[in-house]
């Protein structure tokens, strides 16, 4: 049976704060219990929609960690404070109600921050957070003075140092909204450990001293207290350490602190081990506490693995994404989802009949929602593919929402707490069960959900994938005997890349893959491996050889590439099928053509310089299909779903911060020519599924190309998978108009596939286009006006061919090539012509003498005729 209201803490501790109940609990828990909850919500809400919004995963951290467990940390620290302490103030409401009011202003104004690109608001708010964290600091610290001594009083100091290390790491997570330089992997670090380790953390720890034991309805262990007061100075000066090796980017001091810090947790945590060794947990709020504090075991794990391999802060700021998703999912959100569906019934108060009733609410089907959490999330961390990612965690938001919608409902009906109210949860049948007295029907119905959902993003991928060829026979009399080949795929090619066969002989072919990108083996014969990860392997049947077998790796370029493999019987065999069937026709097209009026042009226009020094932005590489051509269609490789990708701008000493996430098929990376870095880590080739950050400082002025950076780099360019980086010169003068153009070849595919890599290798390009569509400025031209000064950024992505940029019948009076004047409005000379070769790019400046229509060409007269070409239309 749960304990009442009065019994907020375990038998043999502490007692609740002295004078009984104070008027208006209930409705003082209502509100602030809607603050947490509120943010649970968005974090749903975030989930469901991410793909749609702008900086969805730093916002979803933010709503969790700043939103929910901050306001949870607040309003139930200062609780438990007066509880052990035996202290209240009658006033105290009035001014915890203040400090959240600050408190969630200030996240409101980092949240709006943060994602719409406003860091001095961000500023502001973590400002606000700042300040509500130190009155509550100095409002515990208050308590603890004018109170008597108390035998749990070390949890107020575990709450008091928590307060500390946000107050830390608030700073600096504000300077890093609006400062960027090559510190920020070390102030990221920082500012993540010391907030989450040391503010949520530490607060667990010190709660869970009183809290664990009475979730399991049992007395606390002897000696409990002594280990949570000897747990504290380690774990403090552990959390120091780690701050410091951070930042100073000392690996072994900052591993020697995470080390200190978990065994500090774990000395304060065996108490509680030995209370569920009487007393296992039977609730949801058991199970859920329980398995939280195995995450947080798993997290400091990897976080120790993470920080002493990693070769630089770079590095190790990139791979800490295998750490916050176990800790934050795993640790904070259960701690916290578990500690309310305990704390929440009691806080509303009513009498034993309404908390019981509210328990069951929140605690039915409670080994269902803790098995389909943990589960989900074990198979979401594990490699996989990304559909199996995609519904894992559509089950863990699931899971949130079964404890979000009963929560809200006791919420609701506080007000009312009668039996009518709750008529299921008054049932006898749903408080047993509620209270866990059946536990492996909802194990295996949470199994069950787990298993159904990788078993859909299974079988979604496949599709997605391409079903797989059935053999064909070989029509050849088998010997009986089985030939053992290993076969190894490294550097874009299959070593042996040729195997001698005795004609008759089974073949079987051990594939192991040693290349830093996937690869698969298909033969002609239909038999194909999967696709091999990094360090993986893959048996693959070629059953029985009579005829040579052509193999090569399918992924998109890697055959073109030289990826290829040869069975050759060593006897008479049967013509050489490699020539195979006829490729599919190029689509035809008539490069003068008009698209027709629902044709809508790439906007050329130049974006404007955004505010602040530090840009932000998600790449999605996204694989559609998309018209380069009137009639004409091809699936193209591509950054945000254009081609170009999007034109991103700032001035010499911007940082950017790019994530680039992998929504495709296939491997792909990114290089950013406006950025001086070691290429090692950041233009890795990531998995479909993954992301990386890719942080640069623009030192010089320019228009700079970024691209696909995974091999074969001339067909995933070629492809689509390129973009602009404008870097404004200093004291650029302003002009009426600016445009962009970034000149590429199309190098058609079979019409709705991809482009054709033979023909890249040939440099045969179909076509030759401005912003990724043949001749589309020829249709749709660009506006200016007589006297108006254009400016007219150029990049020339290739990936093959040169261009000479020339608008006919107007001069350029201002030419800028390669970060380089060639001409000045004051100088005497003019320009005709911008040259450019691949990669390279400048901007041009030019009035037009009257009005009517100018042609814009590259001068290279081929490409012009192939849709290299547009219109200025002057009024």
């Amino acid at each position: 049976m749960n304990p009442g209201p009065a019994r907020a803490l375990p038998e043999g501790s502490a007692p609740p704060a002295a004078g009984g109940t104070p008027t208006g609990r209930a409705g003082w828990h209502r509100r602030v219990a809607a603050l947490p909850l509120g943010y649970l919500a968005g974090l749903v809400v975030l989930g469901l929609a991410h793909p749609l919004l702008p900086a969805w995963r730093w916002t979803a951290i933010h709503l969790l960690l700043l939103g929910a467990v901050s306001n949870a940390v607040l309003v139930w620290s200062a609780h438990f404070a007066a509880a052990v302490l035996r202290s209240p103030a009658p006033d105290r409401r009035r001014a915890e109600a203040a400090r959240l009011g600050v408190l969630n202003a200030g996240v409101l104004a980092v949240l709006a921050g943060g994602t719409a690109d406003r860091p001095w608001l961000g500023v502001g708010g973590a400002a606000l957070v700042f300040a509500a964290v130190a009155a509550h600091l100095a409002g515990l610290a208050r308590r603890l003075r004018r109170a008597l001594p108390a035998r749990f009083a070390v949890t107020v100091h575990y709450y008091l140092a928590a307060a500390v290390a946000l107050l830390a790491g608030v700073p600096v997570g504000a300077w890093m909204l609006v400062v960027d330089d090559a510190l920020r992997p070390r102030l990221l670090l920082f500012h993540a450990h010391v907030n989450v380790l040391g503010w949520v953390t530490l607060t667990v720890l010190g709660t869970l001293l009183t809290l664990w034991p009475t979730v399991l309805r049992a007395r606390m262990a002897d000696g409990a207290v002594r280990a949570a007061t000897v747990a504290l100075p380690p774990a403090v000066a552990g959390l120091l350490l780690l701050g410091v090796g951070v930042l100073a980017w000392w690996r072994v001091v900052a591993a020697a602190g995470l080390a200190l810090f978990v065994l500090a947790a774990l000395l304060a945590l065996r108490p509680a081990l030995a209370v569920a060794r009487r007393r296992p947990p039977d609730t949801f709020a058991g199970w859920s506490l329980a398995a939280a504090s195995g995450w947080l075991l798993v997290a400091l794990a990897v976080d120790a693995v993470t920080l002493l391999s990693a070769g630089n802060p770079n590095a190790a700021a990139d791979r800490f994404d295998a750490v916050l998703l176990p800790l934050l999912v795993g640790f904070v959100a259960q701690v916290l989802v578990g500690s309310l569906s305990h704390l929440l019934p009691m806080a509303l108060g009513g009498g034993p009949g309404p908390v019981r009733r509210r328990t069951a609410l929140l605690q039915r089907h409670g080994a269902q929602r803790v098995v389909t959490a943990n589960a989900a999330l074990a198979v979401f961390v594990l490699p996989g593919p990304p559909f199996v990612r995609i519904t894992t965690s559509l089950l863990i938001l699931a899971a949130l929402v079964q404890f979000l919608v009963p929560a809200a409902r006791i919420l609701l009906t506080a007000r009312s707490p009668d039996r009518a109210a709750h008529p299921e949860a008054a049932d006898p049948r749903t408080l047993r069960e509620a209270a866990g007295a059946r536990p492996f029907r909802g194990v295996a119905a949470g199994l069950a959900l787990v298993l159904v959902a990788v078993v859909a993003g299974v079988a979604a991928q496949s599709a997605s994938d391409g079903a797989p060829v059935p053999a064909a026979a070989t029509g050849v009399t088998p010997t009986g005997h089985t030939t053992t080949v290993a076969v190894v795929a490294d550097g874009m090619r299959f070593h042996p890349d040729r195997i001698d066969v005795s004609p008759g002989d089974r073949l079987v072919i051990e594939l192991t893959n040693r290349d830093h990108r996937r690869h698969d083996l298909v033969l002609d014969s239909g038999a194909r491996t999967a696709r091999v990860a990094t360090g993986g392997t893959a048996r693959l049947d070629a059953g029985v050889i009579g005829a040579v077998v052509q193999g090569w790796c399918s992924l998109p370029g890697h055959r073109q590439s030289g990826m290829t493999l040869r069975i050759v019987p060593t006897g008479p065999v049967a013509a050489d099928p490699s020539a195979g069937a006829p490729a599919a026709a190029t689509p035809h097209f008539d490069a003068m053509a008009d698209p027709g009026p629902a044709f809508t042009a790439r906007d050329a226009a130049a974006p404007a310089v955004p505010p602040g020094r530090l840009h932000r932005r998600e790449l999605h590489v996204r694989e559609v299909q998309r018209d380069v051509a009137p009639g004409v269609r091809q699936r193209l490789w591509t950054f945000d779903g254009t081609v170009p990708g999007p034109v991103l701008r700032g001035r010499v000493g911007d940082t950017f911060e790019i994530t680039l996430v992998n929504d495709g098929t296939v491997d792909h990376g990114i290089d950013f020519h406006a950025g001086a870095v070691a290429p090692d880590e950041v233009m890795r080739p990531i998995d479909p599924g993954q992301r990386l950050t890719y942080r640069f400082t623009a030192t010089r002025a320019g228009i700079w190309m970024y691209h696909c950076s995974t091999m074969p780099m001339l067909h995933h360019i070629g492809n689509g998978m390129y973009g602009a980086v404008i870097i404004d010169p200093p004291d650029l003068p302003p002009v009426d108009r600016e445009y962009v153009l970034v000149q590429s070849e199309l190098y058609l595919g079979p019409d709705g596939e991809p482009g054709d890599l033979a023909k890249m290798q040939a440099e045969r390009p179909d076509a030759v286009v401005f912003n990724g569509y043949v001749a589309q400025y020829a249709h749709r031209p660009l506006p200016a006006r007589t006297a108006e000064r254009v400016r007219v950024w150029l990049l020339d992505a290739g990936p093959n061919r040169d261009s000479s940029f020339h608008v006919v019948g107007a001069q350029f009076d201002t030419v800028y090539r390669e970060g380089r004047w060639e001409s000045r409005p004051a100088d005497p000379g003019g320009a005709q012509a911008l040259q450019l070769g691949p990669a390279a790019g400048g901007f041009v400046e030019l009035t037009f003498p009257a009005a009517g229509h100018y042609p814009f060409v590259s001068h290279v007269m081929v490409d012009a005729e192939r849709g290299a070409r547009g219109l200025f239309e002057v009024r």
